[in-house]
Formats: structure tokens, sequence, C-alpha cells
């Protein structure tokens, strides 16, 4: 992946989370496909809705769907894409053992694939480091999670830390101007509409911005133009 100063990643939120989403974010060329990674009795699952405990539902905010229907494992993910997709693999929860797992998976299912790995739960990504093909991405929702990510001494350094991804609502030109000191690429989200799309492309100016969209229309203008998909090196 370019890391100078101007490049913009289209980056396709969520397409992962369903093999008819990823064959769409692939037919658009999308740089980036982002896939929400569960650990739920003993499997991984790819799927951004959460459990309801011992009731049989799955749900999000303005979502509910049954628990029994089948759901979306990550090694049927892994298997299905292309070789030349690039994943971004979202550890949801607070479970160490996610990573573990993941990397377990990444080694059998998807060896030398580079692909990015991010979570708010940074410990979760430390398993991840004996991996040289896979990058780690930490990422911030809050603003004390992005206070941490703006004192680099105050947590354990990653070696194979590729960038961060920050919430858009706590972005501000100093902020991505101190992240990019620290790490070429800086990711945020949700980039659903012009308007936001115009607000976050000057943070280019410093390094890669990676752009987290759910909407085809935002990703294809991001691609328009380009002849070649850039290219995540290791």
């Amino acid at each position: 992946m370019s890391t100078e100063p101007g490049s913009v990643v289209a980056i396709a939120h969520r397409a992962g989370n369903s093999l008819a989403g990823l064959q769409t974010a692939t037919s658009l060329r999308a740089d980036i496909i982002e896939a929400d990674v569960h650990g739920y009795r003993g499997r991984l699952e790819v799927r951004h809705l959460k459990t309801m405990g011992p009731l049989p539902w799955l749900w999000d905010r303005w979502e509910l769907r049954s628990a029994r229907a089948p759901r979306l494992g990550l090694q049927e993910l892994l298997v299905a894409a292309a070789h030349s997709v690039t994943f971004m693999l979202d550890l949801k929860g607070r479970q160490r053992v996610v990573g573990e797992a993941v990397a377990r998976h990444l080694h059998e299912f998807a060896p030398g694939r580079p692909v990015l790995v991010c979570s708010r739960y940074w410990p979760a990504l430390a398993p991840l480091e004996r991996l040289p093909w896979v990058r780690t991405i930490r990422s911030a929702r809050t603003r004390s999670e992005l206070a941490l990510l703006l004192r680099p001494a105050s947590t354990p350094t990653l070696r194979r830390e590729y960038g961060f991804s920050v919430h858009r609502s706590l972005l501000s030109t100093a902020t991505v101007t101190a992240l990019h000191q620290q790490r070429p690429l800086v990711m945020t989200w949700p980039i659903n509409d012009p308007a936001a799309l115009a607000s976050v492309l000057p943070f280019a100016a410093g390094g890669t911005l990676g752009v987290i969209s759910d909407e085809p229309a935002i990703l294809r203008r991001l691609l328009a133009g380009r002849t070649e998909p850039p290219q995540t090196r290791n």
C-alpha cells in the first residue's frame, strides 16, 4: 500500500461480513475489505451483529436477527476470497484469545497474504506480531482511546503496527498530523456521504488516508481514474 503523502485508500466497511458483500466489494476493486470477527464458543464468526447471551437473537442498534441462522466463519471467508483481496479484520470484544485464534487461522488459511488486523482492544493484536505478512492497526472510538494513541510511550509498542483507525468525530488537522508522525496510515470512519468525504480528504496531506465507507458510490469516487489499486507492502 502506498504511504506517500496524499495517498487515499478505499476501504469497504463491513463488506467481508457476507459472501455477497465480499463479491460486491471485489467487483468494485476496493483496496481493502473490512470484516468484523467475533470469537463465539470456540469459533471465529464474521459478523457485526452481537449476541444476546442465552437469548436466540443477534442484534445491533437498528437490527434484530435470529441467532439460529447460519453464520459466516472466518475460515470460510478466507477460503472464498481471491488471493488478491486484502482484508482488514476488526477484532471485536475484549479477549486476547480472539487474536490468538485469528493468528492461527491466518497461518493456516492465508499464509503470506497481506492482511491488516485492527481492534479497540489492543492486547488482542499482540499475537499477530509473529506473522510477518500481517500488519496491525490500533482503533480509537473514544477520546480516552485517542489520548493513548497520542501518547505512544504510554502503551506497548507493536513492531508490525502500520497505522491507526480513528472515528471521524475525533479527528482534526492537528490530531491527524500527530498520528501521521508516528505511523504512515490513518484510517477513519464512517465516510458515507460526499460532505463527510470532503471533510477528511485534506487529512491526506501528511501521509496515507484510509477512507472507510459503507457506500459503493463513495468507494467508486475514490477509485475513479485509478489504473491499479495500491499494493500492501510487507
